[in-house]
């Protein structure tokens, strides 16, 4: 879902009463500082690809949090009740509740 129809960009999940996306990243595509492996077949191509999904996380990050958006990123390697809780204590706090 688009948290913002002008911009271009799907969320993974969105809240939209508290206004939180969340993006759930690839550690191949979005260039996981702990886990991506550069790719040793056209190795020019696939770097210039990642640098560019990973420009254009930063400029969806900016953009949304201009917008008043909390930009939540989860990497694919994550324990997923850890980012659920993170998540979760992100939405609870922007809604006002403890």
């Amino acid at each position: 879902m688009r948290p913002v129809h002008e911009l271009r960009r799907t969320a993974d999940v969105v809240f939209t009463k508290a206004r939180v996306a969340v993006f759930v990243d690839g550690c191949y595509w979005h260039g996981c500082p702990e886990h991506h492996r550069p790719a040793t077949k056209r190795g020019e191509f696939w770097q210039e690809k990642i640098a560019g999904n990973r420009a254009r996380d930063a400029d969806t990050n900016a953009s949304l949090s201009a917008q008043g958006w909390a930009v939540v990123r989860v990497w694919e390697h994550e324990d997923p009740e850890a980012a659920a809780d993170r998540i979760s204590g992100i939405v609870r706090s922007r809604l006002g509740e403890s």
